[in-house]
């Protein structure tokens, strides 16, 4: 299912950070700094599908090169905590192929960043879960200098505007949506929080590869019981409301697969215990609805709502053609699936 994130943080000085550093390592690339005079060599990183600098009008070409690029800006950089650098990093939906993907990626960082005047080093990942389900996204590195002919000037603090974040967000949830809609793929983001949506789920915190090490180390203890906290009482509002689930998998997509189910309720349920208590309180709603299999030979789902409010004839009738029971409630998700980290 398509999930919405856009994030963005400035790469600086202050924190160790190194432009060039960081751009090999979004790149996949060996890159020399100069600054600190060694080279940094992050080649045998797998799962960059694309790499590419976009340029806005007027940049001189020597920064195509990335190495060429980010050592300009290291070098234009004389303060011990300097900010060098932008990063951007946005989740690409998985029902994309990665043509698809990128080309959606592209789309994008050139009219919201390139055409305002930034440099942008574009790459897509295309990872995987354990599970083997593709977690494809792109990071962004972004100028915060202008730039002319002769290479970069003075700093744009309009570009470091909370409104021009928020409008970033929105505009990338905007992006999406056409994008899908004018592939016929049946899936949606929403930049909003949950609570803006009317979704009666709290909020988790986003603990990624590097969280979780952390938390190996005995690190970051406060913040992991929060997150389970959260987790475990979102896990108990779905058990005691499951239509809070529907609602939420089908603002997203108006059809779902068990597969889908299974990752929603992991994301907000603590332990198997509680994931087999959600997923067997939605099995049980009246208000899911079984609509057979797809061209995929997958079993699919959908809501009493999302049959009530489905306004357009041809797309119902696509989605609705093949289902079983019409308007029963279904009575059991086949072909069960094990999230990653829990039992079977």
């Amino acid at each position: 299912m398509a999930i919405y994130h856009f994030s963005a943080k400035v790469i600086s000085r202050a924190n160790g950070s190194s432009a060039v550093a960081s751009a090999a390592y979004r790149a996949a690339e060996r890159l020399h700094d100069d600054r600190l005079g060694r080279d940094h060599d992050f080649s045998n990183k797998a799962g960059v599908v694309h790499s590419e600098i976009m340029l806005p009008e007027g940049a001189p070409e020597r920064l195509n090169d990335r190495a060429t690029l980010w050592n300009e800006v290291e070098a234009g950089e004389k303060r011990r905590d300097a900010q060098l650098a932008r990063d951007v990093e946005f989740s690409i939906p998985r029902e994309l192929n990665q043509q698809q993907g990128v080309n959606l990626a592209r789309d994008f960082v050139k009219k919201q960043f390139v055409e305002r005047g930034m440099v942008a080093d574009l790459n897509v990942h295309w990872d995987f879960a354990e599970d083997g389900s593709p977690k494809p996204h792109a990071h962004v590195m972004l100028s915060m200098r202008e730039v002319g002919p002769e290479g970069f000037g003075k700093k744009v603090r309009d570009w470091n505007s909370t409104e021009l974040l928020k409008e970033w967000r929105e505009a990338w949830a905007d992006h999406v949506n056409e994008r899908l809609a004018s592939l016929d793929i049946d899936a949606r983001i929403d930049h909003r929080t949950l609570a803006a949506q009317g979704i009666a789920l709290e909020p988790q915190h986003k603990i990624g590869p590097a969280g979780s090490r952390r938390l190996d180390r005995g690190e970051d203890a406060e913040r992991a019981d929060d997150h389970l906290r959260i987790a475990r009482e979102n896990g108990e509002k779905i058990i005691a409301r499951p239509e809070i689930a529907l609602d939420a998998i089908t603002r997203s997509q108006a059809t779902f697969t068990t597969r889908d189910l299974a990752m929603f309720v992991h994301r907000h349920s603590d332990g198997k215990e509680q994931f087999d208590l959600c997923v067997s309180a939605v099995r049980a709603s009246p208000e899911l609805v079984a609509l057979g299999k797809d061209g995929r030979d997958q079993e699919r789902f959908t809501s009493r709502d999302m049959i009530a409010v489905e306004q357009r004839p041809e797309r119902a009738g696509d989605q609705l053609a093949e289902r079983s029971g019409h308007g029963l409630p279904a009575a059991s998700l086949a072909g069960g699936w094990t999230p990653p980290g829990v039992a079977a």
